[in-house]
């Protein structure tokens, strides 16, 4: 009975090329361009057809199984077959010369060239690893630093002033602030959440927003209506309260790896800067000109009516910073595409 193949989460690339890949013996065959190290027998697992499986290349399928299915393990009995059953394909494909076609010749120059610069990142991360002095410098500067008020309100959001102006009046006779905005505005009567807008802070408004917000007192509402680009706000400040910063314990993790970044861009910009690069190609597609049709006479109609812009949502975040904050999760380094393993078909009982 022939063995199966086991569906395994690993790259297929990286493990083929710890298979020791002899020079061919009989005398049709090219050397290869470049010569892989010799594995002892004492070093391998397996050989297949004179070409030694490394044991460090089982080991490596073992840790990559175990990280990719979160500790789950495979009898090694299974793990080998699985390199026997990939090695015998890599002999198949050489011999029909498989490895010699444009396509897959394409491929692995793509792929090498994906490894290396994962591996040039990772090398540069091991050479310039973010200090304790780094971390504590970015707290400073951009977390505690960042003391201030958070506000909470609700709105009401019209296109008009005049349409604010009434609402007010409403308001001043007594009117529940929720239901005005339940009926009245653009962004909540959706939602129907009585323009609650919850905690924010001042730069998270555009700033006629927060600047009415920073200047009502606790439990009012304004009396003349608010112009923001997105039309006219009628706003009621409920509550305000002082912003405490994070220890630098609890956004230590967050720092670290948003530093990392900032290390290697800063890196490839110097790499950047004192390479000759020349580009070859137009940066803009040209659009072509559309060919005018020829006018036909307007036929009458009734006059119509404006469309209705839509209503844009009341309150934005204003334009982040150029420069980037690390006070959300940062993620790792993106690592370079890794080669798709290619599904192995199961061979018949």
């Amino acid at each position: 009975m022939k063995k199966k193949f086991i569906p395994l989460l690993v790259v297929g690339t990286a493990l083929i090329a710890g298979c020791n890949q002899e020079k061919a013996t009989d005398a049709g065959s090219a050397p290869a361009a470049t010569a892989t190290p010799a594995i002892d027998k004492a070093d391998a697992v397996a050989v297949v057809n004179g070409q030694y499986i490394a044991k460090s290349t089982l080991e490596t399928l073992e840790k990559e199984i175990a990280e990719r299915s979160h500790g789950q393990t495979f009898p090694k009995e299974k793990l080998v077959e699985e390199l026997i059953q990939r090695e015998l394909l890599v002999q198949d494909a050489t011999q029909k010369q498989l490895d010699k076609s444009p396509e897959l010749v394409a491929q692995l120059e793509a792929a090498k060239k994906a490894l290396l610069t994962q591996a040039d990142l990772q090398n540069f991360i091991k050479a310039n690893p973010v200090t304790d002095a780094e971390i504590k410098a970015e707290y400073d500067s951009k977390v505690a630093a960042e003391k201030g008020t958070e506000y909470k309100a609700r709105h009401i959001l019209v296109k008009t002033e005049a349409e604010a102006k009434k609402l007010i009046a409403e308001l001043d006779k007594g009117a529940d602030f929720a239901k005005l905005a339940n009926k009245n505005s653009l962004d909540a009567k959706e939602s129907q959440n009585g323009g609650d807008l919850g905690w924010f802070s001042a730069a998270q408004m555009v700033a006629p927003f927060s600047e009415a917000v920073a200047a009502l007192e606790k439990g009012k509402y304004t009396k003349e209506p608010v112009k923001t680009q997105f039309g006219f706000h009628v706003i009621l400040k409920e509550d305000s309260r002082p912003v405490t910063p994070p220890p630098l314990e609890a956004v230590k993790e967050q720092l670290t790896p948003f530093l990392q970044r900032k290390k290697v861009q800063e890196m490839i910009e110097t790499l950047r800067k004192q390479a000759k690069v020349e580009i070859l190609v137009p940066l803009t597609d040209e659009t072509p000109k559309a060919e005018t049709a020829p006018a036909e006479p307007a036929t009458p109609t009734t006059e119509e009516a404006p469309a209705a812009a839509e209503p844009a949502k009341a309150i934005e975040k204003a334009p982040a910073a150029a420069e980037e904050k690390p006070a959300t999760p940062a993620a790792e380094p993106a690592k370079a595409a890794e080669p798709a393993p290619a599904a192995p078909a199961e061979t018949k009982k």
